[in-house]
């Protein structure tokens, strides 16, 4: 498994890696830059690679660490900031472009010595299929509440081994997801690793495992999940805590970002 440190403007990266290091994670995920134009000054660069740098040297050569761009960076500035990331050994790049653009990173990602990774955003098969086709991912990402579920997930990563490439389910959500995304990873083996989101910044109210029975179904002990035993996905909800919070309900959409001069940003 792996955590997630910091916020969606990343900032003090270092102190929330190294706690979660303490709390026995080998790796973890933080957003590599807010927004940033089309075409923009190298701070932003500079400043992104400095967040890395801090986190790099807070965990040590052993820790994982993934950077997810989230689609906010375009071609002619992720040219530039997925090289000056190299020294720093990511364990991968996420989203580096925007899933509009990624036929671009058999042009700016070629050579790179760490892996890509995206796919959060794509929902069948047939959109992985020419991104691994033309070899421009080496770690897919399907979320299994956005791609059809347990079946299409399990044919994406299925083509997935067939070029070759690793296998690490999105899953920011909640105890249903992951413990389906678990058992995915339980079957396939070019699963590397599984995201989750437990004490994300996201979660104000309540955390993942507040809507479940049994809670230690989703137990994470030095870094690593059982793959959940018992009936289904072996996890029950605790239906009457959903009820609670569903009186108060959400409408959750992406934020609305804006650049300097008012034009609209990727969140």
């Amino acid at each position: 498994m792996y955590a997630w440190t910091g916020g969606d403007r990343p900032s003090d990266v270092g102190v929330g890696a190294k706690a979660l290091v303490e709390q026995g994670f080998t790796a973890f995920k933080m957003n590599g830059t807010p927004e940033m134009q089309i075409v923009d000054s190298h701070r932003k660069v500079d400043e992104a690679v400095a967040r890395v740098a801090e986190a790099r040297e807070a965990v040590g050569p052993d820790v994982g660490i993934a950077i997810d761009f989230h689609g906010r960076v375009h071609r002619p500035m992720a040219k530039a900031l997925l090289r000056e990331l190299e020294p720093y050994h990511p364990m991968f790049v996420e989203e580096p472009v925007a899933p509009e653009h990624l036929p671009s990173l058999k042009h700016i990602a070629t050579g790179l010595g760490y892996p890509i990774a995206t796919g959060e955003r794509l929902h069948t098969r047939f959109q992985f299929r020419d991104l691994l086709a033309e070899g421009m991912v080496d770690i897919v990402q399907p979320d299994l509440s956005h791609c059809g579920g347990i079946s299409e997930g399990m044919k994406i990563a299925s083509l997935a081994s067939c070029h070759d490439v690793a296998l690490a389910p999105h899953c920011p959500l909640g105890p249903l997801t992951l413990a389906a995304s678990l058992h995915v990873d339980a079957v396939n083996h070019n699963a590397f690793i599984q995201e989750q989101s437990m004490g994300i910044h996201y979660n104000r109210d309540n955390d993942v495992l507040d809507y479940l029975v049994d809670k230690s179904a989703l137990t994470i002990k030095d870094g690593f999940c059982e793959i959940p035993q018992g009936p289904g996905l072996g996890v029950e909800i605790d239906e009457t805590f959903v009820e609670e919070r569903a009186k108060v309900g959400h409408r959750w959409r992406n934020p609305v970002w804006t650049h300097e001069d008012g034009s609209i940003a990727e969140w």
